[in-house]
């Protein structure tokens, strides 16, 4: 019996991208519109160093594989908020980023329950729309990508 719960979890794990992938409800055409405004500080390069997205921004961390990943743990100076959130348990997902990437600071203070939590991104996506349609452009690259 402990096999089989242990196989059922692993493959849970395993599937976690694809899943997050084909269970987020933007327009990932639309986001990569949205994304245009993301790439002066952000880039999206896999593994192999491949630049997926972007220009090559790193003033923020590399968004490959975002989506399913617990916060503040790519590998990127991030402030303390951010760690402190990931080490809480925070792991982006599509309700957790479109609240973020509309108010980044908002969003820690109510995470973390401490008014002096603090954001380093500065910028705010517009609207719900735009930060789900972002997400689901995101949502597209990770570890399964395939070379997409």
């Amino acid at each position: 019996m402990k096999t089989h719960v242990t196989t059922v979890i692993a493959a849970a794990l395993l599937s976690a991208p694809a899943w997050a992938e084909s269970h987020v409800s933007g327009d990932a055409a639309a986001g990569e519109s949205v994304f245009n405004q993301c790439q002066t500080c952000h880039v999206v390069q896999n593994e192999d160093g491949e630049t997926l997205a972007g220009r090559n921004g790193r003033q923020g961390p590399n968004l490959y594989g975002v989506v399913g990943r617990q916060a503040g743990t790519e590998d990127f100076r991030y402030g303390d908020s951010i760690v402190e959130a990931g080490e809480a348990g925070l792991v982006w997902d599509e309700e957790s980023l479109t609240a973020y990437l509309q108010d980044p600071t908002g969003y820690l203070r109510e995470y973390l329950d401490d008014s002096r939590a603090r954001g380093k991104m500065s910028y705010r996506v517009r609207s719900e729309e735009d930060a789900r349609d972002v997400i689901a452009f995101l949502a597209q690259y990770g570890p399964e990508d395939s070379g997409s």
